[in-house]
Order: structure tokens, then C-alpha cells, then sequence
């Protein structure tokens, strides 16, 4: 890795320099953080764990016509990835209440909602990536009132995607954050999906025991993070089971 050229590197990914023009390489650390960074840990096999649910996940949505940046995975821990610029908000959708949400609003974790949330966050570590409403994005100029629509639209058919995907396995997808970026065709502009889309970034609960499989289990001390992002994996038929065979997980119907 000392060969190439670093980019940026974040609490759980390190991006290089791709070997073409408008690549990158997105490699995934081992880090587990909470809180902001208040709580980490190095927890040995995440990033591969990652790395290939993430590759799972955006094959899934580039095959139903979502764009990602995602070309192709490398190796265990690392994926070329088209270069994009970076939207600095996270775009977080509800199906569940948990989290800060029921903290903010009073409800109890686990309550359905009468339908998907979206919600808006800035993104700066310093300052705890606050909540923000579409009034300060617009004035701030983070992104355009088409950017908002077409971000909402976004974050809603990842959301179908991924709750029929989990659903299929026996997973409730509670929520997730994704982050976009902005690519150019001439004078013309896509939003596409980027960062990851993995346990660190989805509340996944076992729709039989509510079993939490996913970043929850290290921010609350429930259990072994590995395991359970391992299930998961398991679950989507990226993993071998205990016996050796690998789980055939959802198909995409086309």
C-alpha cells in the first residue's frame, strides 16, 4: 500500500489512488468506532466482513439500475471505486424506531413507523454530524433543492431494495445511512451511491429473537462483533456455513 498515493483516510476506510483516471481504491480497515470516535477498537476480520457484504449490497443495486460507485472488489479488503464528489451530508432512512430517534422523539424502540423516515445529517465529526433540515442545506449550498428530491428518491429505493434483500434472510432492516456523490457526463450531473452500505451502516435485528447483527452489538457491549456480522454474510450467501457450504441468499429478480 506504501506505493500508492493516499487520498483520505476516515475511521473504518483508507481511499488510495486508482490506477486509472476518475478511479479509486477503497480499502476497509478493521477499526470499529461509537460515539464519534469516543469508543474504538480494532476488531480483526471486519474489513473483510465489510468489504464483501458492501460489494454484495452494490452489485445488488447496480443490477435494479440504482448507480453506485462501486466497480469491482480486488482483494479481501480493498474495491475499486469511481471517484466522485462527495455530498457532505448522510442521508439516514427509518422503518423502525430506534436510536436517537426514539431518544428525540419519545418512542419506543422497535415501534414500526406509519412509513419510511428520511432524515438529514451533516457530516463533521467535530461537531457530531448534527441533524440538519433542508432549509440549512439549501442555504449553505451543501446541495440544491433537486439534489434534496433526488437524494430522498435515492435513500427510498435503496430502502425497498434492501428491506426485500434482508427480508428474504430473515433480517429487519431498521434503518441505515448512505451517502452520495456527485458525478459529471459533460454539463450534466448523477447522484450515485458511495461510501459503504454494510452492518457498521444498517440496523439489522433477527425478525424471530430481534437478535441485534450489526455496529449496536459493539456500541452496547451485546456480544462479538465478528459473530455477528459473520451471520449476516452467512445469511446473504457470501460466507460458508459451519459446515462448509455457502448459503444461497436472495436471488435478484429481474
Amino acid at each position: 500500500m506504501s506505493r500508492r498515493r493516499l487520498v483520505y483516510e476516515g475511521k473504518a476506510k483508507i481511499l488510495y489512488e486508482g490506477p486509472e483516471p476518475g478511479t479509486l481504491i477503497q480499502y476497509f480497515k478493521d477499526d470499529a468506532t461509537a460515539n464519534n470516535a469516543e469508543k474504538h477498537a480494532v476488531v480483526d476480520g471486519k474489513g473483510v466482513l465489510n468489504n464483501r457484504i458492501s460489494e454484495h449490497v452494490m452489485n445488488g443495486l447496480n443490477g435494479i439500475g440504482v448507480p453506485t460507485h462501486f466497480i469491482r472488489r480486488l482483494n479481501m479488503r480493498e474495491q475499486l471505486i469511481r471517484s466522485c464528489e462527495m455530498i457532505p451530508l448522510e442521508i439516514v432512512a427509518r422503518n423502525v424506531a430506534a436510536g436517537s430517534l426514539s431518544k428525540r422523539l419519545g418512542i419506543d424502540e422497535g415501534e414500526t413507523l406509519p412509513r419510511p423516515i428520511i432524515e438529514f445529517y451533516y457530516k463533521d465529526d467535530a461537531l457530531g454530524d448534527p441533524m440538519v433540515a433542508e432549509e440549512h442545506i439549501t442555504a449553505f449550498n451543501w446541495a440544491s433543492q433537486q439534489d434534496l428530491d433526488d437524494l430522498v428518491a435515492l435513500a427510498l429505493r435503496v430502502n425497498d431494495f434492501l428491506s426485500g434483500m434482508f427480508m428474504g434472510v430473515g433480517i429487519r432492516l431498521v434503518d441505515f445511512k448512505i451517502e452520495a456523490g456527485r458525478i459529471w457526463d459533460g454539463d450534466f450531473q448523477r447522484l450515485i451511491v458511495a461510501d459503504e452500505i454494510s452492518p457498521d451502516s444498517c440496523r439489522l435485528w433477527d425478525m424471530k429473537s430481534g437478535e441485534k447483527l450489526d455496529k449496536d452489538v459493539f456500541r452496547k457491549d451485546l456480544g462479538n462483533l465478528i459473530d455477528a456480522y459473520t451471520e449476516v454474510a452467512r445469511r446473504l450467501g457470501i460466507m460458508p456455513d459451519a459446515s462448509g457450504n455457502v448459503v444461497a441468499g436472495p436471488k435478484l429478480v429481474h
